[in-house]
């Protein structure tokens, strides 16, 4: 027969001056086990909960829907074309419910809210997800024209604030959530344009909302993907964007960055393109699938590895850090003095 193993007696042999050590421990691994367990809570009732997404006709809110759909919410899609409203219907239940939707035209907006208002009549809004977006024109700061920060603002930041404003009724109504859809490029700025500075903005905005609605019982969660295979980052219009911003600088612009600095500024585009995106849209879904779904949704969720151990954690460096590796990365222009 073995011995019994006496925990007190294990306990009294521990040297006291490490007895902090495995107190704190303990308490890690406690505190660890509680988040698990209150993380993976789920709220009832799905099949009667309302969910409004913007920018279904493809990538990760077209996809979003039709995981949504196959869990049993009556989902609201807003699409920018008939064609992409058409085939998002042909693909899912009849629960799922289609509307042309323009984030930047304000009647479109209001358009979209009032027929949103009809479907879910006095159970209000359980979910909004502003995923509607766009990227370009990105590239150096110097190459941009007031307009290509004006067309991703108004999209990006602009668009997602009026739909929130706009539906902000019907989310009281049902004590709902907002599920904002930023980047970690609004965390880490590593392109010219408007694209860093929208995602930037929409960080703040919901960081702001979340503190002034919370009153009401509405919770507003940040989703901030890496790099994924998206039309956003899909290498054609990226290259055709950037022809179109080296081709409308002055000669004495270009001259000052050289072919040479184009020709390579490309290169590292297609090289970080093809190497850090990630192909599987479900680690942005299931982000925003557990922000709906979880009775207590985080405030910020990072999706993608590349998001996890490399931005994120950059986000907090000294500003030189980042600097650097751009600095590295990047090619050098023909004038440049530093």
């Amino acid at each position: 027969m073995g011995k019994s193993i006496d925990i007190m007696e294990i306990i009294k042999n521990i040297p006291t001056e490490y007895m902090w050590l495995y107190g704190l421990a303990a308490v890690v691994v406690l505190w660890m086990l509680v988040w698990l367990w209150r993380d993976n809570l789920e709220i009832p009732n799905i099949g009667e909960k309302y969910v409004f997404v913007t920018g279904c006709d493809s990538g990760s809110g077209n996809l979003l829907c039709k995981r949504l759909d196959r869990r049993g919410f009556n989902v609201l899609a807003g699409c920018l074309t008939e064609k992409g409203a058409d085939d998002l219907r042909r693909a899912t239940g009849p629960k799922l419910k289609t509307t042309l939707l323009d984030v930047t035209d304000s009647a479109s907006i209001q358009r979209a809210m009032e027929w949103a208002e009809k479907e879910v009549g006095d159970r209000g809004l359980w979910g909004l997800v502003n995923n509607a977006g766009r990227s370009l024109p990105m590239g150096p700061t110097e190459w941009m024209r007031i307009e290509d920060f004006h067309s991703t603002l108004r999209v990006n930041m602009m668009g997602l604030i009026e739909m929130t404003l706009t539906f902000l009724p019907l989310l009281k109504r049902g004590r709902g959530r907002v599920v904002n859809v930023a980047s970690v490029l609004g965390r880490v700025a590593a392109n010219g344009g408007g694209y860093c500075i929208s995602k930037f903005g929409v960080e703040s905005f919901s960081d702001c909302l979340r503190r002034d609605i919370h009153y009401f019982g509405i919770k507003v969660s940040i989703i901030e993907p890496g790099f994924f295979k998206t039309a956003v980052t899909s290498l054609e219009p990226i290259e055709r964007e950037l022809h179109r911003l080296w081709n409308q600088l002055t000669p004495e612009v270009r001259e000052s960055y050289g072919e040479k600095y184009f020709d390579r500024y490309i290169k590292v585009q297609r090289f970080i393109m093809n190497a850090v995106c990630d192909s599987d849209l479900s680690k942005v879904t299931n982000c925003m699938e557990h922000a709906l779904t979880a009775r207590h949704p985080r405030t910020r969720y990072s999706a993608g590895w590349d998001a996890k151990i490399g931005w994120i954690p950059l986000s907090y460096a000294p500003a030189f850090v980042i600097d650097s590796m751009l600095k590295f990365v990047l090619p050098r222009p023909a004038h440049s003095v530093s």
